[in-house]
């Protein structure tokens, strides 16, 4: 992806540091303050299982964008269950007596991806297109429903201006999170979900996580292409609660330089992987949908024949939207489904590849699946549905995560807040 544009705003701490709130404000002030006067603007944001500081963020804009004629955010959910009207409220830091009072006039809102009227139509991106997108990772499954119907949320298209605050990191479906990705899939259809999500399944995460320019993000561009409302994208490379850089400025251009960073800033290097990876998946990610992230970044830091727990001694839900399909299929390699493709093929794409994705590589021969590493889940979620899922069970009472610490020289390794720190092995 090359772009010539130029930043509207741009800062970057130094290393080890970080924004200031005052830096932050200054930033958001260059890139915003006056540019959209008398304009209906939609904010796109994350919900809580991505970090951001939206508690401070929140009254920032607010005030930088007031002279709007309306002002609104959006949750860019993607199929993650909707949020209701307290949890927004603390998304974003306000109280109920806020949402009444001084923030009245300021729309919070869910994407509804399950509701066909809310959603509308904009283009297509024909198998034509899509193939050669795939390139070597084209697979026929990839053509399962036709032609891609790029649908989007119909309120998107009410506003004269879409402004998108969201973080940057590593994605294991992606590449690089953020950018155009808060449209598609963060308010988009199901048809764009399930295609771009299995086509990085096809490609695997070690072969597109933590890389800029892949064919799912030229997806994802290709679709954004067709909404003819002008974007602005605030990107931000988040490091612990704060910013380590804020990029404003075309959608293009800022996810661009947002990744470059988040390339110096998320990815840690090893000299060679472990034998057993402790991976703590904090609270913020209430599902195993969210909290095998706990996985995705640390999948080349394990070992051939290695383990990896995912310790989440809160977690007690595999899904709330999806688990029905994956208590039928369980969690398995890409090779598992391709090669008995008509067993699974009336499941979601989507579905099938967070399977694989938590699952990781693997091979599937003579009816013998041999994943490479061993999955284990140490949460709430009982032995009897590790069992029927395809995953190990610990109990997570049975852990100490100290006991793991400083313990690199024996093969073992702790990652106490997993899910967005990218580990790699030095080749």
């Amino acid at each position: 992806m090359e772009s010539t544009a130029i930043l509207d705003a741009q800062a970057v701490a130094a290393s080890g540091q970080l924004l200031s709130p005052e830096a932050i404000r200054a930033t958001l002030e260059q890139g915003l303050r006056g540019r959209f006067t008398g304009a209906k603007v939609l904010a796109l944001i994350p919900d809580h299982t991505r970090t951001m500081p939206l508690p401070l963020l929140f009254p920032m804009i607010v005030d930088i964008l007031a002279d709007t004629a309306q002002l609104d955010f959006m949750v860019a959910l993607g199929t993650h269950p909707p949020l209701p009207q307290d949890a927004l409220n603390r998304l974003v830091g306000i109280t109920a007596e806020d949402r009444t009072g001084k923030y009245a006039h300021i729309g919070l809102l869910n994407h509804e991806w399950e509701n066909p009227d809310a959603l509308t139509q904009i283009g297509t991106i024909t198998l034509d297109h899509l193939q050669g997108l795939a390139g070597d990772a084209w697979h026929p499954s990839l053509a399962q429903g036709g032609d891609v119907p790029v649908r989007i949320n119909r309120k998107a298209l009410e506003y004269d201006h879409i402004i998108i605050f969201g973080p940057t990191f590593p994605h294991e479906v992606v590449g690089f999170s953020g950018g155009a990705k808060y449209l598609f899939p963060g308010i988009s259809g199901p048809e764009m979900i399930d295609r771009t999500h299995w086509l990085g399944a096809l490609i695997t995460i070690l072969n597109t996580i933590g890389f800029r320019d892949t064919p799912i993000r030229d997806m994802i561009h290709a679709a954004a292409s067709f909404i003819t409302t002008p974007i602005t994208l605030a990107s931000m490379v988040v490091e612990g609660d704060g910013l380590a850089g804020m990029f404003v400025g075309d959608h293009l251009t800022a996810y661009g330089a947002a990744a470059d960073l988040s390339a110096q800033r998320h990815i840690q290097w090893i000299d060679k992987p472990f034998d057993r990876v402790l991976s703590c998946a904090p609270p913020m990610y209430d599902e195993l949908w969210v909290a095998g992230k706990a996985m995705y970044k640390l999948e080349a830091a394990v070992a051939d024949g290695g383990e990896l727990i995912i310790y989440a001694p809160h977690l007690d839900t595999i899904s709330i939207v999806h688990g029905k399909y994956l208590y039928q299929m369980g969690y398995h390699t890409r090779d598992y489904f391709l090669k008995q493709w008509d067993k699974f093929k009336h499941f979601p794409l989507g579905v099938i590849a967070h399977s694989t994705h938590v699952k990781g590589g693997g091979t599937f021969e003579n009816g013998l699946e041999m994943p490479r590493i061993t999955v284990t889940l140490a949460s709430q979620i009982p032995p009897e549905d590790c069992l029927a899922l395809n995953l190990g069970y610990l109990d997570p009472r049975d852990i100490d995560p100290a006991a793991w610490a400083n313990r690199e020289a024996e093969g073992m390794l702790l990652v106490p807040k997993a899910g967005e720190m990218l580990y790699r092995v030095r080749s």
